[in-house]
């Protein structure tokens, strides 16, 4: 008999195929809000009059724009962002851009809400062995236009990088998820195409280790199958055609469901957790780390959960093949890395991955039981 427990978030509206400008406008109509403060992509408003647009149709309403945020979402510029959120007295962040803008936003919100203003200040709403500490909910919040496809605009949780550490640490509020999300599909031609398809592996990683877990739940695993179908077909065909909309709409849709398992309480497994040490501490892009890991991880499982990879075999059109196998060709079809060396990665690093990742929240609860850094060092060996 099926156990568990479902949370709806505190997400308001998903708002797919629309274009961003309007769907802001009409959102913050519907909120109230006259202050938007953007956080947005450096490229997109340098080279791009996609903000220009966005600008133009809040007209007095933008409040401010910060266009610095690294990857990885250090704490220097989130701190560097609350400052400018707080001075020009922003009643909403609107995001424009990537995972990191979207979690630095998170992280914004937490920061105005707890008067956080200095790097050491986040330790105050760091979750703790992935409890979050007791602290003031967000009162400006926030809504997202993603520009790639990792699926993080639709979570509560946020990471943010200790410099000093090279530690990804989680910050988590349920009022930090954004209040709606704007899937706009023409805003996506921008991203690079290593960009939007590694990110889009990412999502891919969100479905599978959803599927593989130890947890799973039929509610999680219609909405992880589903997307795995979308995202298999709709990022092949972006890859042959990056004008196609229509395919990246699939992929943006493929990556909301992607995300259901784990809004619903089901854990991600080995692939997330080494993938925050190699980001965090490696500086490896968040897309490539799952592109790297994710068949490894899976190969590696498999005398745990084969009949649970059998079902990701299946959505990926490849029935009665290995699952492994299935997602090493997919990733190599879209001309992503497929080892630690050519993400610059080298063996001598290897045993300080395996002792970060046991930190993570995820290795712990990885499908098959991994009880210390050296089972973690023989998936690395693997994906050598």
């Amino acid at each position: 008999m099926h156990k568990g427990r479902v949370v709806f978030g505190a997400m308001d509206e998903v708002v797919f195929g629309h274009p961003a400008a309007g769907a802001i406008v009409e959102k913050m109509d519907r909120l109230g809000a006259s202050r938007a403060f953007l956080m947005v992509s450096g490229t997109l408003n340098r080279q791009t009059d996609e903000i220009s647009k966005i600008k133009q149709a809040l007209g007095p309403r933008c409040a401010g724009v910060f266009d610095a945020m690294p990857q990885h979402t250090p704490r220097e510029a989130v701190i560097a962002a609350a400052e400018q959120a707080r001075a020009a007295g922003a009643d909403l962040i609107v995001t424009v851009g990537g995972g990191s803008i979207t979690d630095g936003a998170k992280a914004v919100q937490l920061c105005l809400a707890n008067d956080i203003r200095s790097v050491d200040g986040i330790d105050a709403v760091r979750a703790v062995k992935g409890v979050p500490p007791a602290m003031q909910p967000p009162a400006v919040r926030q809504i997202s236009v993603p520009t790639t496809i990792a699926g993080g605009e639709f979570t509560a949780l946020a990471g943010v990088t200790n410099m000093r550490t090279k530690v990804k640490e989680l910050l988590r509020h349920d009022l930090a998820v954004p209040r709606a999300v704007i899937l706009d599909p023409a805003i996506t031609v921008h991203t690079p195409e290593w960009l939007f398809l590694s990110t889009g592996i990412r999502a891919v990683d969100h479905c599978v280790e959803g599927l593989c877990s130890r947890e799973a739940h039929p509610y999680a695993d219609a909405q992880a199958l589903k997307g795995l179908s979308m995202l298999t077909e709709g990022l092949a065909r972006v890859k042959a055609d990056a004008g196609d909309l229509d395919a990246r709409m699939d992929c943006q849709i493929g990556t909301w469901l992607s995300t259901g398992p784990l809004a619903v309480g089901v854990p991600m497994g080995a692939s997330h957790g080494i993938g925050y040490v190699l980001g965090a501490a490696y500086g490896v892009p968040h897309g490539y780390t799952s592109c790297v890991m994710l068949p490894f991880v899976m190969r590696w499982n498999k005398p745990a959960n084969a009949e649970r990879q059998a079902l990701v075999a299946t959505a990926m059109g490849h029935p009665g093949e290995d699952a492994g196998d299935v997602l090493d060709a997919f990733i190599r079809s879209l001309g992503m890395p497929r080892s630690l060396r050519e993400v610059k990665i080298a063996p001598e690093h290897f045993d300080e991955i395996a002792r970060q990742s046991m930190m993570t929240p995820w290795v712990p609860r990885n499908p098959r039981h991994i009880g210390g850094p050296a089972e973690v060092r023989e998936i690395l060996d693997l994906a050598a």
